[in-house]
């Protein structure tokens, strides 16, 4: 579980329900037609932007915001100056039963011993990360579709409240209710989009960032297994990932 988007989202509803509380309890907020001129109306719109796998596929991305398990880089680097010391004294045969801690250094680690040419190997590599990466981004700009989309659905409830209201002049305890769930569909687009969906969207980005660098480098560290170069070389070579604050390497601190 990702502690920041946990709290994030739970503080920023947890002050908006308190606010909401204190001004007269959370049941003068709650408008069923307001809610689904927004939600509903705004996946409609956004499903409109895309096709449908990629639209039911954006909830499944999305989990990645706040359920995400990436392998550390430094523990990683670890792993493969083990691997690479190993195929270079016994050959890359002797990595096929080795298990690793990530799938996709797995996956590369079959191929070498399938014994692939480097351009080969590379390449089906950068396509695996490339279709990976291209699922993370439509999930991200989906969500930032949403984001942008609900304060406008949001708007467009608040415009049929107020010709509802506007109707019924005629009747002045009509007035109120009616511009109450005016402004209510504005609240509910602001805090789908503010709340939710943009956030979303940028942590999505962000894991794609994360995950883009892991599959670099283990991309590099495969291609340096495979050629034969010293272990600590491709430990030097891989830290250039790293923080600056991390690079230093086991024993020369």
């Amino acid at each position: 579980m990702d502690l920041a988007t946990l709290l994030g989202i739970l503080g920023a509803f947890g002050i908006i329900g308190g606010a909401m509380t204190m001004s007269g309890g959370i049941g003068i907020f709650v408008d069923i037609p307001s809610m689904l001129i927004v939600l509903v109306g705004t996946f409609f719109v956004v499903l409109m932007k895309f096709n449908l796998s990629q639209f039911l596929g954006c909830f499944k991305i999305a989990g990645k915001a706040f359920i995400f398990k990436l392998v550390d880089p430094v523990d990683l680097i670890d792993e493969v100056v083990e691997l690479a010391d190993d195929a270079r004294k016994n050959g890359l045969l002797s990595l096929e039963d080795k298990e690793v801690s990530d799938a996709f250094l797995q996956s590369g680690i079959q191929l070498l011993v399938d014994g692939h040419d480097p351009e080969v190997v590379r390449s089906l590599l950068y396509k695996d990360m490339s279709e990976t990466l291209k699922r993370h981004e439509v999930g991200s700009a989906i969500w930032k579709q949403m984001g942008d989309t609900a304060p406008a659905m949001g708007m467009v409830g608040t415009l049929i409240g107020l010709v509802a209201m506007l109707a019924n002049m005629s009747d002045p305890a009509s007035i109120g209710p009616a511009m109450a769930v005016a402004l209510l569909t504005t609240l509910y687009g602001a805090m789908l989009g503010n709340m939710v969906a943009l956030p979303i969207s940028d942590k999505v980005a962000l894991r794609r960032n994360e995950e883009s660098r892991i599959k670099n480098m283990v991309i590099d560290a495969l291609m340096g297994i495979q050629a034969g170069q010293n272990p600590r070389v491709i430990d030097s070579m891989l830290r250039n990932y790293l923080p600056s604050g991390k690079r230093v390497m086991e024993g020369t601190a």
